[in-house]
């Protein structure tokens, strides 16, 4: 099997690829938006301003950025974004996947909602959540500048959990056996023969060797990503897209699984670590 590694903005690759070429989407994308853009990147790069979160060093080590996704919430036109950049996005996929293809896209509590109206929206059915059992540094805090007076007290439930939605592009044929027959898809692969795939997964941490590998803000684990890449393609054929490709993850885990795949990435760090981390990943 193979994999291909796009330089590209997503939305214009996306806008020239043929229609019915892909058979499933497994991708994590910019779950704020506004935190990946080129700009906030930078930011976050050099380690000043930005909206990203800069923990401080801790026993001699400086810990990782961390996305701020909460300031999505705090202005109306911020979600409306989320919304229209997830349904001009999910439009485009609803043109490219085959009929019956399953979209499984990694989200937060505080998103999910809006994600899954903007991908009804452009045509897909919601077929459920895959829940991965994570903790976070998100949530948890007291009141701002008043933690002492309420020491008692959370603002907001500190995240255990992470969601990622499950989308499937309506079948064609009369019954999913048929829609399987013809394009491959409709259905989620088994783990095994004896073991339906589930919604709940408890991987914990992305391993300190992985993000050695691929050194990605959001790197998920591969034991997680093989899962559900494996469940993507139920019969084994056809191709996985990553559109938000990041660091390779997505690609990896379907090198592992033998599977075809292409994952598009944008930012020219994210994409270096890609080319050199998903051979490596992949062998783990």
């Amino acid at each position: 099997m193979c994999y291909e590694y796009i330089k590209a903005d997503s939305f214009q690759w996306m806008t020239s690829r043929d229609e019915n070429s892909i058979t499933a989407i497994v991708t994590d994308p910019p779950y704020g938006v506004k935190e990946y853009t080129k700009e906030e990147l930078e930011k976050m790069k050099s380690g000043r301003g930005g909206i990203w979160r800069l923990p401080p060093c801790y026993d001699g080590h400086q810990r990782k950025a961390l996305p701020r996704f909460s300031v999505i919430n705090d202005d109306p036109k911020e979600r409306e974004n989320v919304y229209e950049f997830f349904n001009t996005w999910g439009t485009l996929a609803y043109r490219i996947v085959v009929p019956g293809a399953h979209v499984i896209i990694a989200s937060t509590p505080l998103l999910s909602d809006i994600v899954s109206r903007a991908m009804r929206d452009a045509g897909f059915e919601r077929r459920g959540e895959i829940i991965r059992v994570t903790k976070t540094l998100r949530g948890g805090d007291r009141p701002k500048g008043a933690e002492k007076e309420f020491e008692e007290m959370s603002v907001i439930p500190r995240g255990q959990w992470e969601p990622w939605g499950v989308f499937r592009k309506p079948i064609e044929e009369t019954t999913v056996a048929k829609n399987l027959r013809k394009w491959d898809a409709g259905a989620l692969r088994r783990p095994d023969v004896d073991s339906p795939f589930v919604d709940l997964y408890e991987t914990g941490k992305t391993t300190s060797k992985e993000k050695e590998i691929a050194p990605h803000p959001s790197l998920k684990p591969q034991s997680f990503m093989r899962a559900i890449v494996h469940a993507a393609l139920p019969t084994g054929k056809g191709v996985i897209l990553d559109p938000f490709a990041g660091s390779g993850s997505t690609l990896a885990a379907a090198e592992y699984c033998g599977y075809d795949s292409i994952g598009i990435e944008i930012d020219d760090d994210f994409y270096d670590i890609g080319t050199e981390a998903i051979p490596k990943l992949a062998k783990i």
